[in-house]
């Protein structure tokens, strides 16, 4: 029995072969076993330090949340940050406000 490789979207360990792809039960991503992993383009902070899942990160500019009078500060710490693909790149929750969506362009690691 071959070991399949884990899926490169959720790290899921129940990859399946289905004739030439390889496929993930738990988030339905499908692959070609034949094609080298892609190394995905890093998200990086303001100062150009790639991000990973689990980092904390600091606000760099006032940010105005939308529909709301509230203001994210400069200086606020945000820990364990999720990256996600969209126009906001990070997920995470901020102390004080909640869940939010960030752009990375706007803070920088820690």
């Amino acid at each position: 029995m071959s070991t399949l490789p884990n899926c490169p979207q959720c790290d899921s360990t129940y990859t399946y072969e289905d004739q030439a792809m390889l496929v993930c039960p738990e988030c339905g991503h499908e692959w070609s076993k034949d094609t080298p992993e892609q190394s995905e383009s890093p998200i990086k902070d303001s100062n150009g330090n790639p991000l990973e899942d689990g980092d904390t990160v600091t606000v760099i500019k006032d940010l105005k949340i939308k529909g709301s009078s509230q203001v994210v500060k400069v200086g606020t710490k945000v820990k364990n940050i999720r990256l996600v693909d969209g126009d906001h790149d990070i997920d995470c929750k901020i102390p004080g406000i909640g869940a939010m969506k960030l752009k990375s362009e706007f803070v920088k690691k820690v």
